[in-house]
């Protein structure tokens, strides 16, 4: 069985810095990818970014390109999402999904996720 579960969210000022994990369990290849959400209050969850766990090939929305970076340690099966010069704006729960076809899509909102975490709360504070 898949799991996922998330780590390292928390309060920052804005401008500050947070690093998710989300450690992954269950998978028995490397033929999968890791796609990050975030769902502020009142609004829609959206893709912030994916990687493909296999070839390691990632994308980001617009609004975190240049501030977070999505990396993954193969050997302890878990994804990082690296957030720099964080916003107000950035405040919301994250969570992680699994999408089990690496290969389905360069684009994080047109893969389809199969598994999610649990969410963990990211607060900006200005």
């Amino acid at each position: 069985e898949v799991q996922l579960v998330e780590f390292g969210g928390g309060l920052v000022q804005a401008g500050g810095s947070l690093r998710l994990s989300c450690a992954a369990s269950g998978f028995t290849d490397d033929d999968y990818a890791i796609g990050w959400f975030r769902q502020a209050p009142g609004q829609e969850r959206v893709a912030v970014s994916c990687i493909s766990i296999n070839d390691g090939t990632t994308s980001y929305a617009v609004p975190v390109k240049g501030r977070f970076t999505i990396s993954s340690d193969n050997a302890r099966n878990t994804v990082y999402l690296q957030m720099n010069s964080l916003k107000p704006e950035d405040t919301a729960v994250y969570y992680c999904a699994a999408d089990r076809l690496s290969s389905r899509s360069n684009n994080c909102a047109f893969r389809i996720y199969d598994y999610w975490g649990q969410g963990t709360q990211v607060t900006v504070s200005s």
